[in-house]
């Protein structure tokens, strides 16, 4: 029984289909969590535990499927910060809900493969996102050249710069670099792009490394995911069309959509994702030599 700092109330019982990505924290032995944040839709959950992703988004089906989301299948009772929650055993309790999970879904669907030719012919929307939040910023444009470069430690200083950068609960670097690492995931492997698939192995690590420091605790859970491939339909829904899976505009626009900048950042990041698939796709030419040693992926930086 969950009693709570509040006045006791009747309790909740209801099932739900939770992201795959926050599956070893649901099955693990049930910890402790707290409040983060409660919205109309949903409630943030942050899980007492050294297991990533830790923080989990129990939404409706009206809120923004975050791909660390367990989805409710009934509406969501009254719940405030500083209520008591639990986490584990395929279960999640907080205030007066207790929620069993009892589906998954995936937050990573692979796209099949994709010939480079159709990706750039596709990729012409993706310029200038409207109202991006590091509009200008020099440490964006060092991310989108060396990645396109293949210049691992230009492309590494840049997201350590970037990690927690802007205001909110998703700092505008935040999500950048989830929109890249999402993108060069998904489209390195649907494009054969090898070089794109290691230089996300290498991004990843440098942003998850210690991240729970470095930014809110909702946005290192979303950079942990982001690492894995896995995002929201909004993100997903951008690189379907980006494969002709879909329609691509619309798709644009509703990213667009998503928080204050953070649809436009993410679109930022897809766009450097894709430009540098479409450059490491093919080997670079011989004879061009590294910089002082620099490492590059596969290639070296001139």
């Amino acid at each position: 029984m969950t009693v709570g700092t509040h006045a006791r109330r009747a309790r909740v019982r209801v099932t739900g289909a939770a992201s795959v990505a926050v599956r070893p924290v649901l099955e693990a032995q049930r910890r402790p969590a707290r409040v983060l944040a409660v919205f109309p839709q949903g409630v943030y959950l942050e899980v007492r535990t050294d297991l990533e992703p830790s923080v989990i988004a129990v939404i409706t089906g009206e809120a923004v499927r975050l791909p660390n989301s367990v989805l409710l299948g009934a509406p969501l009772p009254p719940v405030a910060v500083g209520d008591d929650a639990s986490v584990g055993d395929r279960v999640v309790e907080v205030g007066p809900l207790t929620l069993g999970v009892r589906r998954w879904w995936d937050p990573a669907p692979p796209l099949g493969p994709l010939d480079p030719a159709a990706l750039a012919g596709a990729a012409a929307p993706l310029t200038d996102p409207p109202n991006p939040g590091l509009a200008g910023n020099g440490t964006v444009g060092l991310l989108a050249s060396s990645c396109a470069e293949g210049w691992l430690l230009g492309a590494v200083t840049a997201a350590e710069q970037l990690v927690g950068l802007g205001p909110g609960l998703t700092p505008s670097g935040d999500d950048v670099l989830a929109g890249l690492l999402v993108t060069l995931r998904h489209l390195g492997a649907a494009t054969g792009a090898e070089r794109a698939v290691r230089l996300a192995g290498w991004l990843a690590a440098t942003v998850t490394y210690d991240a729970r420091t470095r930014t809110t605790p909702i946005s290192a859970t979303l950079l942990h995911c982001a690492a894995h491939g896995a995002a929201s339909p909004e993100v997903t829904a951008v690189l379907r069309g980006l494969a002709g899976r879909q329609a691509l505009r619309p798709a644009l626009r509703r990213l667009h959509r998503l928080g204050h900048t953070s649809g436009s950042d993410l679109a930022q990041g897809i766009a450097i994702g894709v430009t540098a698939v479409l450059a490491l796709g093919d080997p670079r030419p011989p004879g061009r030599k590294a910089a002082s040693g620099a490492p590059a992926l596969g290639g070296t930086h001139e």
